[in-house]
């Protein structure tokens, strides 16, 4: 009888080949553990984020918003240009069907200045408020009362030294609405751009 060859490997072929199959076994034992720790970590930070109140977005240092203002009847289109790196608040209002513009600068030292450039109604009011702009975090400290519907936003929604309700929206955290004096002035954000 003639004895049958075996075949042979390399002599380290067997050991490199155990060796990946071992580590191939742990490497899916390891990525099944990291999976469920995952799991299990997303699922206390969501419990842990669904049971705390929310607390709203502080603004950008510098944005573009345009809003449309019921005040008490009287609509206006308002450009906000907020810049507070360098102090000041642009806003450019226009009365609804009326052609006069007023431009309002605003400072954080409290100096406004209110002025129109139309040939029909030229002036310049300055005023002093001891407030002057608002802080990018001027919502903190604010209440929170819930959420809202507003239009087709879900907003959550604050209040403010008894004279400011702010309505945020869920998703995306920008501003949807705010309402000043107990409804004497009425604020729908268009667009909040940074």
């Amino acid at each position: 009888m003639v004895p049958q060859t075996q075949k042979k490997f390399p002599p380290n072929i067997h050991q490199i080949l155990i060796y990946r199959v071992c580590w191939l076994k742990a490497a899916m034992a390891s990525a099944t553990e990291h999976i469920f720790t995952v799991t299990v970590l997303l699922s206390v930070v969501l419990f842990s984020l669904s049971t705390e109140e929310p607390v709203p977005a502080a603004w950008p240092e510098q944005f573009h918003a345009l809003m449309f203002m019921n005040r008490s009847g009287s609509l206006q289109k308002l450009d906000l240009w907020y810049d507070w790196p360098n102090g000041r608040n642009f806003n450019i209002i226009q009365d609804q069907l009326n052609d006069v513009v007023d431009y309002d600068l605003e400072w954080t030292n409290g100096t406004s200045f209110i002025y129109t450039l139309h040939p029909s109604d030229r002036h310049c009011k300055v005023l002093h408020v001891s407030v002057g702009i608002l802080r990018p975090n001027w919502l903190d400290g604010a209440t929170y009362l819930g959420q809202e519907k507003v239009d087709n936003f879900l907003c959550n929604v604050w209040e403010k030294v008894d004279f400011i309700v702010y309505y945020e929206d869920v998703l995306t955290r920008r501003p949807v609405k705010w309402i000043f004096y107990t409804g004497l002035f009425t604020s729908f954000f268009l667009m909040f751009g940074f």
